[in-house]
């Protein structure tokens, strides 16, 4: 039986902004990644290592330098205004922070309601109809939608942030560290509510975080980005039980833990500063804090390696 094709296939993605005096910021620099139907890809790496670019990339909020980024089978990067307009439908974003990306003067029914107006969708009363289902869908109550966004508590504005998101039944949702602005007991939620919707409507996400346990709670595989690159991308379990690349390892290391028999791992403790994606170090990009860097990675590119189905890493010390 043959495998269903991925539903976003994503080769080569750059990302590069000319700046003054001739500098180049590699902000995305060559990401390759894919995600099934109903699947969830965690993207995870320290701040400033290129993963919200990414998502924006692949939603043409911000044009993309070079690469392919396919959603069902249409190529995303070619398209005109009109057509990525309709395409748009398909690809929706959850924002990281729930009231600085809600219009403070409309109320919270219009705002669930605006990508039905945009698009011509449903007269008006199907849409009230419509927006009652999608409060109630995603925990609000239908009396709330006359109420503004300061209104809502923070959770409770996210949770309006996913009803429009959902408003237009779109195939892909990326979440751009959308429960990073929340309280830790109002995150569970959140993230509990992303995975019942997954599952009632077959949703397919990009989730870019830097907590790794949510991350982990979330998603079906994990991709780590280190100076605008994947570095290592495997199944969650894998990456978390047998990581490959020594900045994953480092990653992992830094996460609390009560687990005694983590003890060895973490002694490898994530040192030092990313470099300046300005200027990106020859070879390797993690030499400059790999404590294991030999003089073939201060030379040298590493190509993703293959160490088993499914699980690749980007590093001349393996194997």
């Amino acid at each position: 039986m043959l495998e269903a094709a991925p539903l976003l296939t994503v080769e080569g993605l750059a990302k590069h902004y000319q700046l003054d005096g001739g500098h180049t910021l590699k902000a995305v620099d060559g990401v390759d990644l894919h995600i099934g139907r109903g699947e969830t890809l965690g993207l995870v790496g320290e701040s400033g290592c290129g993963k919200s670019t990414v998502g924006k990339t692949i939603l043409r909020l911000v044009e993309p330098s070079r690469g392919s980024v396919q959603l069902d089978g249409v190529e995303i990067t070619g398209l005109s205004y009109a057509a990525l307009r309709q395409q748009r439908r398909n690809m929706q974003v959850i924002f990281q922070d729930p009231y600085a990306s809600l219009n403070p003067k409309m109320k919270a029914g219009a705002i669930v309601a605006e990508p039905f107006i945009n698009y011509g969708l449903f007269a008006p009363r199907e849409r009230t109809e419509r927006v009652a289902d999608l409060f109630a869908r995603v925990g609000l109550r239908p009396d709330q939608m006359d109420r503004y966004p300061h209104e809502f508590s923070g959770g409770q504005r996210q949770r309006l942030g996913i009803a429009r998101a959902l408003a237009l039944e779109p195939k892909l949702v990326i979440g751009d560290e959308p429960v990073s602005a929340l309280d830790v007991s109002v995150q569970a939620q959140v993230i509990n509510l992303m995975v019942r919707l997954q599952e009632e409507l077959g949703l397919s996400y990009l989730f870019i975080a830097h907590d790794l346990a949510v991350v982990r709670h979330i998603s079906d595989r994990i991709a780590v980005m280190y100076l605008g690159r994947i570095v290592e991308m495997a199944g969650t379990e894998a990456l978390f039980e047998t990581p490959s690349h020594p900045y994953t390892r480092m990653l992992l290391a830094s996460v609390p833990s009560a687990d005694a028999r983590r003890g060895d791992r973490r002694r490898t403790v994530l040192r030092g500063e990313p470099p300046s994606p300005l200027a990106p170090p020859p070879g390797c990009p993690f030499h400059t804090r790999c404590p294991d860097a030999m003089e073939r990675c201060r030379i040298e590119l590493p190509k993703p390696r293959q160490m088993a189905p499914g699980h690749m890493a980007a590093c001349h010390l393996i194997p």
